[in-house]
């Protein structure tokens, strides 16, 4: 059974991922030291993800509701591999979701383009 942040993301439903997020949310980025917390913050992220990544698919699941969903993807001439890991509460929404990138030219090459894409009005 495919989790439903996978379904989502891989039909390209960015707005049906994001109905799968609690509101206090709290999202572990591989770039940034801090957590981000709340729904609109994580909303942000993932919007800025969605259209950052090329040719992003998912090749692995591991888990049911609480799932890490293995992901490759490219960046310009950067390809990464990559883990979504996806804490549900009691209520089925995700609670938590904490991003690994490899290599770090890869992971290097997310944050140059989060930044560049975060900071157009």
């Amino acid at each position: 059974m495919t989790h439903p942040f996978r379904a989502a993301v891989e039909a390209g439903d960015i707005d049906a991922a994001l109905r799968l997020l609690a509101d206090d949310v709290v999202f572990l980025s591989p770039v940034a030291h801090k957590p981000y917390q709340g729904k609109e913050a994580t909303e942000t992220i993932l919007r800025a993800v969605f259209t950052v990544f090329e040719d992003l698919r998912y090749v692995r699941e591991i888990g049911t509701d609480d799932a890490a969903l293995v992901f490759e993807a490219r960046i310009g001439d950067k390809a990464l591999n990559g883990c979504d890991f996806i804490r549900l509460d009691r209520d089925g929404l995700i609670s938590e979701f904490m991003v690994m990138i490899r290599p770090m030219s890869g992971l290097q090459a997310l944050a140059d383009a989060m930044a560049k894409k975060l900071s157009q009005p």
